[in-house]
């Protein structure tokens, strides 16, 4: 009986732990399907982390730019002497230069403004508008939604007007890499909605792109492009800077205010609220002119969403609701269109800021011309006629600035300079001009041009002679 009992226990203790072939089998295999999922996650993390190391380094880079871009004052109209005709620099010089006071001149680091509309209401409108930035109701959020709504009425009202012809091409761009569509609203903060803004600093176009942030998102920069100017363009390297920004911090306020002073000024503002990435722990140690920058977002996009609450009318602008875009392989000279299809010089230039010029070198590689609906027709019936149309005399060389002079007053190259050695040239200051701008016709800088003529302000009078570089 003995000798039975120390047979079976064995037996019995083995029978417990068996399993069929085929059961471990199957075990092994899931197994090895988990640990080889964990190693995809792995290299998946590993990648990420390596792209946010790279967009990192590279938004660090141009993050002295972004910086003299932040501290920059805005010339609500710098343009070049070719659109001083224009209808919408008309526009902008007689309706948003006039009220350019409205609204900046508050501190809004101390004012506390006050409102008939209770906190209540104010908080659930906020609530409704279900925005991708999760800003709680504080009094910061709360100046900039009365400042928006309540304080600049003529401005807001301008601002409306634009928005109905420039916010669905923001809109298409966003769409395009997937990210939240009230991004569209930074245009408001960046330039007020002026494709042809710049700043003394040399920041151009809607959405504000310093030289290298701008070439370095494939924007062309040349002799008769700046697509800073174009809004379909400059829109889409916007949309991919802030997505770059988005993969680095994780966060949109943080990505949206590394757009305004360049991530360098973000990490420093997180290193120093102890690695914290919350907007609001972060919010003290950033640039001054940044802070306000996501509420001041907010604040415009409550405001337009508001617009009928407060009684703000978009003002009547002289731009088309329909247009065509066309692809152009040839040199377009926009006297063409106009003497060819009767669209007159100043619509074109309209539709399209970028070809500074006049001149839409098409010969360099394609590019794009926007037309209104109504023209579309004419052009795509008389195009062979209109490429042709007085193209020798227009493209000939010397003829160029001939032609530029007779519609747009003289050229660059045709004003009066003389030199001064040494690849030096002598600008007069005309009418209107500023540093900013005279600095981009010539492709310089600001702080150049003062060192250069020992400036120690950017004031500059009608007549001055400026020296500058070749």
């Amino acid at each position: 009986m003995a000798l039975c009992l120390v047979t079976l226990l064995p037996l019995g203790a083995q029978s417990k732990d068996w399993r069929p072939r085929k059961q471990l089998e199957r075990e092994n295999a899931q197994l090895r399907e988990r640990i080889e999922h964990l190693q995809e996650e792995i290299e998946r993390y590993r990648s990420e982390q390596s792209e946010k190391q790279r967009l990192q380094e590279e938004l660090s880079g141009l993050y002295e730019e972004n910086e003299n871009k932040m501290s920059s004052a805005l010339t609500p109209a710098d343009y070049s002497p070719q659109k001083t005709d224009s209808l919408l620099t008309i526009w902008y010089t007689h309706r948003q230069l006039r009220d350019v006071r409205e609204g900046s001149s508050y501190n809004m680091d101390s004012v506390h403004f006050k409102t008939d509309v209770p906190d209540s209401v104010l908080v659930r409108r906020l609530e409704d508008m279900n925005a991708f930035i999760s800003l709680p109701y504080n009094e910061t959020v709360k100046n900039y939604m009365i400042l928006y709504s309540e304080k600049m009425p003529t401005r807001m009202g301008h601002i409306l007007g634009l928005s109905s012809y420039y916010m669905p091409i923001f809109e298409e761009a966003f769409r395009r890499y997937n990210l939240p569509l009230e991004l569209k609203y930074m245009a408001i903060i960046e330039s007020g909605l002026n494709p042809t803004a710049v700043s003394w600093a040399g920041a151009t176009g809607m959405w504000q792109f310093m030289y290298n942030t701008a070439r370095l998102y494939g924007l062309k920069i040349d002799s008769y492009v700046d697509e800073r100017l174009d809004p379909i363009r400059s829109a889409d390297a916007a949309a991919r800077y802030l997505r770059d920004a988005y993969r680095v911090f994780g966060d949109w306020p943080l990505a949206i205010s590394a757009y305004n002073c360049g991530s360098g000024n973000v990490n420093k503002a997180i290193r120093r609220a102890g690695g914290s990435r919350d907007f609001w722990n972060i919010y003290q140690y950033l640039p001054r002119e940044t802070r306000g920058y996501v509420p001041a977002m907010v604040g415009a996009m409550y405001a337009c969403q508001y617009a009928k609450e407060y009684k703000l009318e978009p003002s009547p602008v002289q731009l088309p609701h329909y247009v065509d875009t066309f692809h152009v392989r040839q040199n377009l000279h926009f006297l063409q269109l106009t003497e060819v299809i009767g669209m007159p010089l100043n619509e074109i230039r309209d539709m399209n800021p970028q070809y500074y010029k006049d001149i839409v070198p098409g010969k360099d590689g394609e590019q794009i011309l926007c037309l209104p609906h109504k023209y579309t027709a004419a052009f795509m019936d008389l195009e062979d006629s209109i490429y042709r149309y007085k193209a020798a005399e227009m493209f000939s060389g010397v003829e160029v600035d001939k032609y530029r002079n007779e519609t747009t007053g003289p050229s660059v190259s045709s004003r009066k300079s003389s030199s001064s050695g040494g690849g030096t040239k002598i600008y007069t200051v005309r009418k209107g001009d500023t540093l900013g701008g005279i600095a981009r016709k010539h492709h310089v800088t600001v702080k150049q041009l003062k060192s250069w003529n020992k400036l120690k302000s950017d004031n500059i009078r009608i007549g001055q002679k400026l020296k500058i570089q070749r």
